[in-house]
C-alpha cells in the first residue's frame, strides 16, 4: 500500500487488527509502527518474519522511508533524517494512528528519536532499538576491536569513517553485528538507494541528538544487545541518561548483537512485547 506524505509517497503493510471484539463492544490495540535501519541500504524486509510475533499484542505497520525500499524516491540531497521523522508524524496522521508506539532500529532509532523530539505528545511511545544519539567513531571502533579484534576495528574505522573498503571486507565488519545477521536471502529482499547510501552516512558522521532527547514526553524503552559493536551499550546508556528523568527504562539483552530478535529472541521479544503492553494497554490473548 502507498501514501503521499509530504510531498513524497511512502509505501507501507499492516499485519495484525487495530480493534478486537471484546463481549459487546470492540476494544482497540496500539499499533507499533517499525522504522528500519540504513541508510540507503535496509527497508523494512529484514523485521519479516521475525517480529511477526508482535501481532499478538499490537497492530503491527511495516513502513519504508522516504527513499527506501518501495517508497517514493526524491533527490538524494534533499534526503534528511528530519524529514524522514517529519514523515512518520504526517504518515500517522493521514493514516489515522493515534498515538503510535515508533520503534526505530539502527538509524531508524535516529529517526524515532527525531520524531519524539520534533513531535512531542504525538507519539504513544517510542522504542530506540540498536541506535545512537552520538555518532562517535573512537567509540565504534574500540567497540569492534573488543567483539572482534584488531583486524575488524581498522576495517569498521575505514568504512564507518568515510575510506572506501571491499565487499569482501565490509562482510568481515557485518559479520561481527552479532552470532546471527540477516542472511543472503534476507538481504536479496532489500531494494537499496545507493545516492541516499552515500547522502545518509555523511550526515551519520556527524550526527549528535543528545540535546534533543530532553525533548521527549513519551515512555521510552532503550534497548541495546549486549555484544552490539555498532551501537555499544555506551551509546545506549547516553540515550538513556539525556532523556527526562522518569520516561526511559534501559534493556541489555545479554548474548545478543544488533540484530537481537535473531540473536536471543528468546529473551528479546518478551521485553519488546512487555512494554507494547504495558504502554497500549492490555493484549487479546
Amino acid at each position: 500500500m502507498q501514501v503521499e506524505v509530504n510531498g513524497t509517497r511512502l509505501w507501507f503493510d499492516v499485519d495484525g487488527p487495530a480493534v478486537v471484539p471484546n463481549g459487546p463492544g470492540m476494544r482497540e490495540r496500539p499499533t507499533v509502527v517499525l522504522v528500519h535501519g540504513g541508510p540507503g541500504s535496509y527497508d523494512h524486509s529484514y523485521f519479516k518474519p521475525d517480529l511477526a510475533s508482535l501481532t499478538g499484542v499490537a497492530q503491527v505497520v511495516y513502513l519504508d522511508l522516504r527513499d527506501h525500499g518501495r517508497s517514493g524516491r526524491q533527490d538524494p540531497a534533499d534526503w534528511t533524517f528530519e524529514a524522514c521523522a517529519d514523515d512518520v508524524r504526517a504518515f500517522c496522521d493521514v493514516l489515522g494512528i493515534v498515538r503510535p508506539i515508533v520503534f526505530g532500529h539502527s538509524m531508524g532509532g535516529f529517526v524515532a528519536m527525531l520524531y519524539g523530539a520534533r513531535h512531542p505528545r504525538h507519539g504513544g511511545a517510542l522504542v530506540l532499538q540498536s541506535t545512537m544519539a552520538r555518532f562517535d567513531l573512537a567509540r565504534l571502533v574500540e567497540s569492534f576491536r573488543r567483539v572482534a579484534g584488531d583486524e575488524v576495528a581498522e576495517l569498521a574505522r575505514r568504512s564507518y569513517g568515510g575510506d572506501p573498503v571491499s565487499d569482501a571486507e565490509w562482510s568481515r565488519v557485518f559479520t561481527a553485528f552479532g552470532q546471527r545477521v540477516p542472511d543472503v536471502e534476507q538481504l536479496a529482499r532489500r531494494i537499496r538507494n545507493a545516492e541516499v547510501g552515500v547522502r545518509g552516512m555523511e550526515l551519520l558522521r556527524t550526527l549528535d541528538v543528545v540535546d534533543q532527547l530532553s525533548r521527549t514526553t513519551c515512555p521510552t524503552l532503550v534497548c541495546v544487545g549486549e555484544l552490539d559493536p555498532v551501537t555499544p551499550v555506551d551509546a545506549a546508556r547516553e540515550i538513556h541518561d539525556a532523556l527526562p528523568e522518569g520516561i526511559g527504562r534501559l534493556e541489555i539483552i545479554e548474548g545478543a548483537g544488533h540484530f537481537p530478535w535473531k540473536d536471543a529472541a528468546d529473551r528479546y521479544l518478551p521485553v519488546l512485547e512487555r512494554f507494547v503492553t504495558e504502554v497500549g494497554g492490555p493484549s487479546d490473548r
